[in-house]
């Protein structure tokens, strides 16, 4: 019987309540796979979770997001088999641990070339960018989209996608420092939110028309800002809040400003279908191996420092993406 450490919560709460445990990981029941993990992706779901806007039955295992090698599979597995090397983004949390029990459904294959790091930086963010931009709205070339967060690690990814796909970027970032990491990674127009206004810079660039599409992970902060943004029947893609929940919205006011809409899509209704997500993986590690895109790990933490990456990721003290080394 294998023991692996992992971090668990049994309360909701700031970064503190993230508890560390030696625990027994089990062999795969039905369907399962047994993955002992290279690498774990720190996503902003995470702090949700830790937070209970995202409730989770507690006690509870966190992260969404890992890379690594099958160890051992259980009864009915048939698509993974000991010795692959796999990532997941989704299924049920519990990706901050050095080894851990998964449905074998969730884990995608690594091609050869695809390091378990790069992976676990990457597949979350990666999947959550290809169903924003291929699926919710399919961006066309030519098309002018407002990204916010554009230097975090969803952020930089969109940018360089976008650009592969012929779009024009505009991205929101909080410093100077940060506008110039995102313009490095395809960002046509970076608007420094804490000294701009960002409705009248996009209107500015966009020659007072507004974009056809505004992706918005910010949430209460900027949702109101996001709808100025648009042009007449535009959309705002609100898929996150980082800034806190967005109020109540006056279903009038979609029409007053131009007949717009509103989504608000997640990675776990793109990413159902075993036939989905490996479309989406496959894309999205052909746009790694070939270079479109390259993954940018802001920053490194022991598993045991997880409450300090959360702590850096809740104070906007980081770009990229952040990984936990089991």
């Amino acid at each position: 019987m294998s023991v692996s450490t992992t971090i668990r919560i049994a309360r909701t709460g700031g970064p503190e309540v993230l508890e560390r445990f030696e625990a027994e990981t089990g062999e795969p029941g039905p369907g399962q796979a047994r993955v002992r993990q290279e690498a774990v992706g720190v996503n902003y779901i995470d702090v949700y979770h830790r937070t209970g806007h995202y409730p989770l039955p507690l006690p509870s295992g966190i992260g969404v997001e890992g890379a690594g090698i099958v160890e051992a599979v259980g009864p009915g597995v048939t698509d993974i088999a000991a010795g692959d090397r796999v990532a997941y983004a989704g299924g049920p949390p519990g990706s901050y641990a050095a080894e851990r029990l998964i449905p074998a459904d969730r884990l995608v294959r690594l091609p050869d070339g695809l390091a378990a790091e790069t992976a676990a930086a990457a597949i979350f963010q990666g999947l959550t960018v290809e169903y924003l931009i291929r699926r919710t709205c399919a961006v066309q070339p030519g098309d002018t989209v407002l990204f916010h967060a554009a230097a975090g690690g969803v952020g930089l990814i969109a940018c360089q996608w976008l650009k592969h796909l012929g779009a024009v970027v505009i991205g929101t970032v909080g410093t100077d420092e940060k506008a110039a990491l995102a313009r490095a990674h395809g960002c046509d127009h970076a608007i420094v939110y804490t000294r701009e206004d960002v409705a009248q810079a996009v209107r500015d660039i966009t020659g007072g028309r507004g974009v056809p599409v505004v992706y918005d992970s910010v949430g209460r902060d900027t949702f109101a800002a996001s709808l100025d943004c648009l042009r007449p029947r535009g959309l705002l893609v609100s898929f996150g809040s980082a800034s806190g929940p967005v109020p109540p919205l006056d279903l009038d006011l979609l029409r007053a400003k131009g007949s717009l809409y509103v989504t608000r899509p997640t990675i776990a209704t793109y990413v159902a279908a075993r036939d989905e997500l490996e479309t989406a993986a496959g894309d999205l590690f052909r746009l790694l191996l070939d270079g479109t895109i390259k993954v940018t790990i802001g920053s490194r933490y022991a598993l045991a420092d997880a409450a300090q990456a959360h702590r850096d990721l809740e104070a906007r003290r980081t770009t990229g993406a952040l990984i936990l080394t089991p």
